[in-house]
């Protein structure tokens, strides 16, 4: 009784961490015109939310290679905007970030060896933590700065809230948190 619980507990923050990142990724597609950057954000949004549905095993051995190719390109598109100036660098590390998660997925544990062993580079996976942990703290701390102010601004060309892209990006990066979190 005791692990059926936590399975459908575990379900649950799975499915609410798909809702959070696909309503992320819609809400950056729709100002992708306008605002710089908010493309990457909307494919890494819901590549995030494709990589966070629990599927139980079942039909799980398309996603590894599929979402690994398409972060792969992302970082390399990253990479491209990095020549523009180094604020693209989250992107960057957002994508290939990814890629490692879904190394990670892909391999899944070995026969015989540790969950430790499996889970990937402690250190990476350390690193990555640290990252986002520090990520999550700036935007949030942005995002009450510039709700003191009293920002209720729209963006420049779409007229889209600023405080609701950076929430958005804020809740992005507290899904990847938390997908590391299971790694």
């Amino acid at each position: 009784m005791h692990g059926s619980a936590t399975s459908l507990t575990a379900s649950f923050s799975s499915w609410l961490l798909v809702l959070l990142c696909a309503v992320s990724g819609a809400y950056c597609l729709r100002w992708a015109r306008g605002a710089g950057g908010a493309a990457g954000e909307a494919v890494m949004g819901f590549g995030m939310a494709l990589m966070a549905v629990p599927l139980g095993g079942r039909g799980d051995g398309w996603r590894a290679p599929v979402l690994g190719v398409v972060f792969c390109g992302a970082a390399l598109h990253a990479l491209w905007l990095l020549r523009g100036g180094p604020h693209h660098a989250h992107h960057l590390v957002g994508s290939l970030t990814m890629v490692y998660m879904a190394l990670l997925a892909g391999s899944g544990p070995v026969h015989g060896q540790e969950h430790s062993q499996a889970a990937g580079p402690p250190l990476l996976t350390g690193a990555l933590l640290l990252y986002y942990a520090g990520y999550v703290v700036l935007g949030g701390t942005r995002l009450i700065a510039a709700g003191d102010v009293g920002s209720a601004r729209a963006t420049a060309d779409r007229g889209g809230p600023a405080e609701l892209v950076r929430a958005c990006r804020l809740a992005m990066g507290m899904g990847m948190l938390a997908m590391l979190l299971t790694m």
